[in-house]
């Protein structure tokens, strides 16, 4: 397995602008330091050789870009991570995943190396996956190497706490649950028609979001000063009684173990 070089990692797959990023504070970028760098590009090499070894073809790869211990979530990131195969025979590790359009309220779905994915500034240098059973992989892989196919339930307008069972926004790890259900379930259609189907199915599964407790001052200055941020795509009662359900990678990894949609837990690197 070949690891890429940082040169032409970034091919973006559907239009959308830059930075961009997601599960972590869309602040203004830090520099991109030697010590950033030596981390994340160490992070990446080991994840690498981790998924040479795990016989795998599709994982469901974290990261933790910020804080959210607060809110008892440990990881912010998730996206799919397939081997992609060269001309010449060999497969290098690709990581398609959404990402925000920072400040605003903008999405779009990229494709990148192991170590785009880890160069940032990350709160924890730690890897989290799980390996999908052999049946779901099966169905994963062709989607994902299939650029139109794996962004068919993208939907640009990006909310960090978009509603699960709602399709007028779609944050990065909803698309990437969403995405999993379109290629395990059979789901016809486009847009909002389809991903009313894609959740339909996990709720019949049993996905349970996390709920986040956020008072009416948190909520308030988040949409204030928060393009990406926005409540209004959450029912009433829920949004006034500050219970805010949202997808995240703790929620994600929890039910594809309850749903055994995998049997290896998750897998963790530091």
């Amino acid at each position: 397995m070949k690891f890429p070089a940082i040169a032409g990692l970034l091919l973006c797959v559907a239009l959308g602008l830059s930075p961009a990023w997601a599960g972590r504070p869309c602040d203004d970028p830090k520099p991109l330091t030697p010590q950033t760098l030596e981390r994340s590009m160490t992070l990446a090499l080991r994840t690498s050789q981790a998924l040479d070894t795990s016989g795998a073809d599709v994982v469901l790869l974290a990261r933790a870009g910020q804080d959210l211990s607060k809110y008892k979530v440990h990881y912010s990131h998730l996206g799919f991570v397939y081997r992609e195969v060269q001309a010449d025979g060999s497969s290098v590790w690709r990581v398609l995943h959404k990402l925000n359009q920072c400040g605003t309220a903008e999405s779009a779905i990229y494709k990148q190396g192991l170590g785009e994915f880890f160069l940032d500034d990350l709160w924890r240098y730690e890897a989290a996956w799980v390996i999908p059973t052999p049946e779901v992989q099966k169905a994963l892989l062709p989607l994902l190497r299939n650029t139109p196919q794996a962004v068919r339930l993208h939907v640009k307008d990006y909310n960090m706490l978009s509603y699960p069972w709602a399709t007028r926004y779609q944050q990065s790890n909803q698309w990437a649950i969403e995405t999993l259900a379109m290629a395990v379930a059979p789901i016809a259609g486009e847009g909002a028609a389809a991903r009313e189907k894609a959740q339909a199915w996990l709720r019949l599964r049993d996905y349970q979001p996390t709920v986040l407790n956020l008072d009416a001052f948190t909520r308030l200055g988040a949409r204030v000063t928060r393009a990406n941020v926005a409540f209004d795509d959450h029912p009433d009662d829920k949004r006034y009684s500050g219970r805010i359900e949202t997808v995240t990678v703790d929620s994600v990894f929890d039910w594809m173990r309850r749903s055994q949609l995998t049997t290896t837990g998750i897998v963790t690197l530091q």
